[in-house]
C-alpha cells in the first residue's frame, strides 16, 4: 500500500486486482524450513538435510557415494531447525571474517566487530566505526556472492557512500562485482524462503 494510501483503496484494489495478486503470490518461491528431506544451498551447492538421531555431534556435512551432499543433524528431530540454523550462522560468521579479514588487510583498514544477523532488506551494512554486519544467508550463495559482499562492505571503510570512487575501491580487490551483483538481483530474494515455514 502506498505511504497515503487509505485501508479503504487497499481493499478495493485487492478486490478489483485479486486474480492478478493470486498469480504473483503464486509465482514466490515456497518456504523451505529447516527439515528433513529439504534441500539447502550450502555455498550455493544443494545439500539435503538428513536426520541422524543415533549419532553425537549437532551438524556437519558428507557426500554420499552416489555424489550427493547431505547435511547430517545429530540429536532430537525436535532440535533439526535450530541445529540447522545455528550451524549455516557459524558458517557464515567463519566465511565473511576470513573474506572481510583479507579484504582489510589490502585496503590497509581494520574491521573492529563483525556481527552476523537476518536482515530482510540488505545484505550487509558498515558503520562508520569500522563495524561490519552481514546477512548469514549470504552463506547459502556461491562464494563469489559471499566474497562480493565482503569487499562491499569492506570498501565502505574507505568510502561510506556508493560514488564512482567507492566502487573503484571495490573492483580494485574483488574482481567479480558485475556478476556477484547480477547474482543477487536474479536469485538473492529466493535466499530468504530457507528456514521458514509457509
Amino acid at each position: 500500500m502506498p505511504p497515503r494510501g487509505t485501508i479503504i483503496e487497499a481493499k478495493d484494489f485487492a478486490q478489483r486486482h485479486g486474480a492478478w495478486i493470486a498469480a504473483r503470490l503464486g509465482r514466490l518461491p515456497k518456504a523451505a524450513p529447516f527439515l528433513p528431506g529439504t534441500l539447502v544451498p550450502l555455498r550455493g551447492v544443494p545439500h539435503k538435510i538428513v536426520h541422524r538421531a543415533g549419532e553425537r555431534g549437532t551438524v556437519w556435512t558428507e557426500t554420499r557415494d552416489s555424489g550427493e551432499k547431505i547435511l547430517c543433524v545429530a540429536g532430537g528431530i525436535e532440535h533439526t531447525e535450530r541445529r540447522v540454523l545455528d550451524f549455516l550462522k557459524r558458517e557464515a560468521r567463519r566465511d565473511l571474517q576470513k573474506a572481510s579479514d583479507a579484504y582489510a588487510e589490502q585496503l590497509g583498514v581494520k574491521v573492529k566487530r563483525l556481527s552476523i544477523r537476518d536482515q530482510s532488506s540488505r545484505w550487509g551494512s558498515c558503520t562508520s566505526a569500522g563495524s561490519l554486519s552481514f546477512s548469514w544467508r549470504l552463506i547459502l550463495a556461491p562464494p563469489f556472492v559471499l566474497d562480493y559482499l565482503a569487499a562491499h562492505e569492506v570498501a565502505h571503510l574507505i568510502e561510506m557512500n556508493h560514488s564512482a570512487r567507492f566502487w573503484k575501491v571495490c573492483g580494485k580487490i574483488c574482481g567479480s562485482v558485475e556478476r556477484a551483483k547480477k547474482w543477487l538481483d536474479t536469485c538473492g530474494n529466493d535466499l530468504h524462503r530457507y528456514g521458514v515455514e509457509d
